[in-house]
């Protein structure tokens, strides 16, 4: 089952093997799914448990798989499963098949009560706003959708540029589970030196609310060893389509340790376990060099991490 540990959670060993940009949902009725980039990508796969760490064994669902020909035929990466008006939706992105560098993002919708043995649909790609001339036209992915106040927002990566692209991070407000209301807001680029290794990137973009601030996690530089984390932080009550409400810190907030035979960590999301703390799920490789293109290396594996929080309300991640 691509597992090894059922129990840890301290962070520093893999959970699941071989599966990157992991997402956790854990629904109303406390059945808690999984879904994450499979080393071929070439499909969408769910785990479901009653447990966090029993989704280590569960058996995995392919419940999509990719097209032969045209868009959705390549690429398939970092799905994210929400439940969102009584429905079911997975929000990932792909390219096409006869050029799977055209990365954009797209959706699918599932209306049965079972979204591992329910039907799911092809929404096609994410809409923008009937105004923005901007979004999903380039090189677009990584999205994730959080509620706040009673509106859902979105949030991905889009790569803008002349020559040598750089990855950035916006935000809008969503009219629908398929289609966003509101242009494009620019959250963050690459300003520092850390988010500019390989390549100049911000993206896996991750939400936590907690005390009346929400903590907006992301992934920089590339997908080797130089991967790791940051984070933007904002008031729950503020404006979220200001740039000027969110607040980036200047360091990662988690990157590789050497000492603990950990490199690359990134592209999160987050859960409770059943006692109700708080767990930071996030991939990682466990070797510092790698045989050719990272992007290809299978070895990014699911890891857990119980959160901690400081004295100011503020996550702290450790690996142990």
């Amino acid at each position: 089952m691509n597992s090894i540990r059922k129990t840890e959670t301290s962070g520093n060993q893999p959970w699941i093997l071989q599966r990157a940009d992991p997402y956790v949902y854990r629904h109303t009725d406390g059945t808690y799914y999984f879904t994450a980039s499979v080393p071929a990508y070439d499909r969408i796969i769910l785990r479901r448990s009653r447990t966090l760490v029993g989704l280590a064994d569960a058996e995995e669902v392919t419940i999509w798989k990719k097209h032969e020909t045209g868009h959705m035929g390549n690429h398939i990466w970092a799905p994210e499963l929400h439940f969102l008006e009584g429905k079911w939706y997975i929000y990932f992105a792909a390219g096409d098949a006869e050029d799977k560098w055209a990365i954009r993002p797209y959706v699918l919708e599932c209306a049965d009560e079972d979204p591992v043995t329910g039907t799911w649909t092809e929404k096609g790609k994410m809409s923008c706003a009937d105004e923005d001339e901007f979004s999903f036209r380039s090189f677009s992915l990584d999205a994730t959708v959080f509620e706040n106040h009673g509106e859902h927002y979105y949030v991905w990566a889009e790569k803008v540029g002349v020559g040598k692209m750089i990855s950035n991070l916006y935000i809008a407000r969503m009219e629908s589970p398929c289609k966003l209301a509101t242009v494009q807001v620019l959250l963050t680029t690459p300003d520092y030196d850390w988010e500019r290794v390989d390549f100049w990137v911000a993206e896996g973009p991750a939400v936590i609310k907690r005390n009346g601030r929400i903590f907006l996690t992301y992934s920089a530089s590339g997908t080797g060893a130089c991967y790791c984390m940051g984070m933007l932080t904002t008031d729950e009550n503020a404006d979220l389509l200001d740039p000027a409400s969110w607040k980036k810190e200047r360091y990662p907030v988690l990157k590789s340790d050497p000492s603990l035979g950990i490199y690359g960590p990134g592209h999160n999301s987050f859960t409770v376990d059943e006692e109700g703390n708080d767990i930071c799920v996030y991939h990682a490789r466990q070797e510092s060099v790698i045989e050719g293109d990272p992007l290809y290396n299978p070895n990014r594996h699911a890891m857990l991490m119980k959160l901690k929080w400081d004295e100011n309300g503020r996550p702290v991640f450790r690996y142990r």
